[in-house]
């Protein structure tokens, strides 16, 4: 007997180590691709509407474009009409917090989205919101993420590394393989129709130049030289400029204690410490 049939939409960085995990845990899983033939074990996103309507867990990891969520443009009623649905998530972002000076926020701050990014999410969030009345609907607020083949470690091993001084400004972060734990214990909750806000953010924002030099630490390489923010934004993306443009410090005590759920890695140091042991000190093979 499975634990559930769970359908989840998008197979990027956090989908693929999401199903995994819930294959291992005794879940039917099947994820979507927008590839015309996608590989084995996947479906075809335009045509997962039968898939959904035998699901009894609905994951969402992809982000909404200019025209809103695309899950709910191509499946809203295949999942309304689900007769076996009983737990939604959406991976959303804490950047609906928006710029609080680098003052604090936590699961029960009223979003202020400050970029049109941002904006997109919270219309996306109260979408999904609109089916609690059926189902459990979990929000998780994700912060800055990252995990193997995704962190300092990649920018320092191509000299692409840069410390850039912001005096007061941290990041929040938080390793792919907790995203999936929480995920994971959410799912496994059964919990009634309704709707929580969960925060996926260790316990230890940071400024972006102390993870880059804890990295650089664990490598055995030089720590790169500090530039000024104003001399480094120039250079910058748009979507870069948007990320540093917010400061804030996102706390997530309630999401674990909801969960029973604590982070196997509470802080930057002991993620990385983690990322290079799985990697290796040359990066993934």
């Amino acid at each position: 007997m499975t634990a559930g049939i769970l359908v989840i939409i998008g197979n990027g960085y956090c989908g693929r180590a999401i199903a995994a995990a819930a294959a291992a845990a005794g879940f039917a899983v099947q994820a979507t691709s927008r590839a015309p033939a996608p590989r084995s074990g996947l479906i075809r996103f335009d045509a997962a509407a039968p898939a959904i309507a035998a699901s009894t867990h609905l994951l969402l990891t992809a982000p909404p474009g200019d025209s809103g969520d695309p899950a709910l443009a191509a499946h809203g009623d295949a999942i309304a009409a689900a007769p076996g649905l009983r737990w939604i998530g959406y991976l959303s972002t804490t950047g609906v917090y928006g710029d609080r000076g680098g003052g604090w926020v936590d699961e029960a701050t009223p979003p202020a989205p400050g970029n049109e990014r941002s904006r997109r999410r919270l219309a996306a969030e109260q979408a999904w919101q609109g089916f609690a009345g059926r189902a459990a609907v979990d929000i998780f607020r994700i912060a800055g993420i990252y995990g193997p083949g995704r962190s300092a470690f990649d920018d320092l091993r191509g000299g692409r590394a840069r410390c850039i001084d912001k005096p007061g400004h941290a990041f929040g972060r938080i390793h792919r393989d907790d995203i999936t734990g929480a995920v994971l214990a959410a799912m496994r909750q059964g919990t009634a129709p309704g709707i929580r806000i969960l925060n996926l953010a260790d316990d230890a924002p940071a400024a972006a130049s102390d993870v880059v030099a804890e990295a650089a630490g664990l490598l055995g390489v030089a720590v790169p030289g500090t530039i000024p923010y104003a001399a480094a934004e120039a250079t910058m993306s748009a979507m870069a400029r948007s990320f540093w443009a917010e400061n804030r410090r996102v706390a997530s005590r309630r999401t674990q204690e909801l969960l029973d759920y604590r982070w196997r890695y509470p802080s930057y140091r002991s993620g990385l410490a983690a990322v290079l042991a799985e990697e290796g000190r040359d990066g993934p093979a």
